[in-house]
């Protein structure tokens, strides 16, 4: 199975650290050469320790299962012969505790909007389609968290 490399790189620089006050700010370097700033979500570590305009990783964790649905999703219906001209998802995270009292993602809401070439499927093709592609994600596969999908006309 192939395998995937992130490097995350973090610095002090002239802050004090052991008291708390420490930038969270730093970067994700992927294998393609795309830099992309990460820092903590200022809803965990309040600003100015947090870098609002970074991508955090709860946010990532969002964006990663619904691209991974997508792919998947465009995939498929590109199999069974429709074309797809656009496709968004305003997705949604949902923190909370578990069972065990930890905070976790309890759920991700997944809000495709697409914009077929006619002839469109039909709803209960685009739902058997989202299944389908809810199934394959390996991301999905990998997680807990509830995901549900929410076709947006």
């Amino acid at each position: 199975m192939a395998g995937y490399t992130v490097n995350v790189e973090w610095e002090r620089k002239a802050a004090s650290f052991s008291d708390g006050k420490y930038s969270r700010a730093h970067r994700w370097i992927f294998d393609g050469g795309q830099v992309v700033p990460g820092s903590s979500s200022p809803h965990v570590v309040p600003l100015p320790y947090s870098d609002e305009q970074a991508v955090d990783p709860e946010e990532a964790f969002v964006a990663a299962l619904s691209s991974c649905h997508m792919l998947w999703f465009l995939s498929i219906v590109a199999k069974a012969g429709f074309i797809v001209d656009h496709y968004a998802d305003q997705a949604l995270g949902k923190m909370g505790k578990n069972s065990a009292g930890k905070i976790v993602m309890t759920k991700v809401t997944l809000r495709p909007s697409i914009i077929w070439v006619e002839p469109a499927p039909s709803a209960e093709q685009i739902e058997h389609f989202h299944h389908q592609a809810h199934e394959q994600c390996f991301l999905a596969n990998s997680v807990y968290t509830e995901i549900s999908i929410e076709p947006q006309a």
